[in-house]
């Protein structure tokens, strides 16, 4: 496992012999774009990934010729390219995790007239794999596959925490810690109150947005990806209440997927 730091701020790095710097510095470039950031010059791209602005001047050129990246010369800038989003199509129709899931999530977010949503670690964030979007008013907040929301503050990240062994769990809390120092330690508590959750129910529930609440837990299937499955509505009911009422509805919808992945075998994600 390569370090968190940004990759020209290690200090007495011991480079892995079986990694390509250049290939991984290219992919802190792509990482770079968000929603709400899709032209990037070379001078934000270096603040954002902490590379020299040299490095990312050489290394975008070599991104627009493979096709990842497009440049816009009017603005001096760059963004993603097409070949991405083909990527992430491939992606998505070739995980048998997912095939599988789609079809229970979306007969249970039917069923019970709530979101149904599925999602993997990325460092210091879930990202989205599929959304299943009950409620089609305009006035919620729209989740997508692709988005990503923080750790700390979701269910989605804290059942992943209580999915981890100690010692990964503090990996990943420390660079959040770093990331985000304004913010953790009002957090902390909240992380907490939900890994106890997580331990006594096998689940946990968070509001991180005004008058959404979501359950969520971890799916741990042997040859697959950790991801995790969270169920959310809007409502004025509490954390509480709607953990009692969905928490079970979860677990079961965790056990139908289980066993259906069991019945497959890995994916090879």
């Amino acid at each position: 496992m390569t370090t968190d730091l940004p990759l020209e701020g290690r200090k007495g790095h011991h480079e892995d012999p079986v990694l390509n710097r250049s290939l991984e510095r290219g992919i802190e470039i792509l990482r770079a774009f968000r929603p709400g950031a899709d032209l990037l010059g070379n001078g934000e791209i270096a603040e954002r990934t902490g590379l020299s602005r040299a490095t990312v001047s050489r290394l975008t050129q070599t991104l627009v010729s493979g096709g990842l990246l497009q440049h816009d010369r009017s603005q001096r800038a760059y963004r993603l390219a097409p070949l991405v989003l083909s990527l992430a199509h491939a992606m998505r129709s070739g995980s048998l995790a997912m095939q599988v899931a789609a079809p229970l999530m979306r007969k249970t977010a039917e069923h019970l007239r709530i979101n149904v949503g599925l999602a993997v670690p990325d460092r210091d964030e879930m990202v989205y794999l599929e959304s299943v979007r009950y409620n089609k008013k305009v006035a919620l907040r729209s989740v997508v596959a692709g988005q990503r929301v923080p750790i700390e503050l979701t269910s989605l990240g804290f059942a992943y925490l209580g999915s981890l062994e100690q010692e990964a769990r503090q990996q990943v809390l420390r660079r959040i810690a770093a990331l985000r120092p304004a913010s953790w330690q009002q957090s902390r508590p909240g992380i907490e109150a939900a890994l106890a959750q997580f331990a006594a129910e096998g689940y946990c529930v968070a509001s991180w947005q005004p008058e959404v609440v979501a359950v969520a837990t971890p799916l741990v299937v042997e040859g697959h990806q950790v991801q995790v499955l969270n169920m959310s509505l809007s409502t004025s009911s509490s954390m509480r209440d709607v953990a009692k009422e969905f928490g079970p509805c979860l677990m079961r919808l965790k056990e139908e997927i289980s066993a259906a992945l069991d019945m497959t075998g890995p994916d090879g994600q």
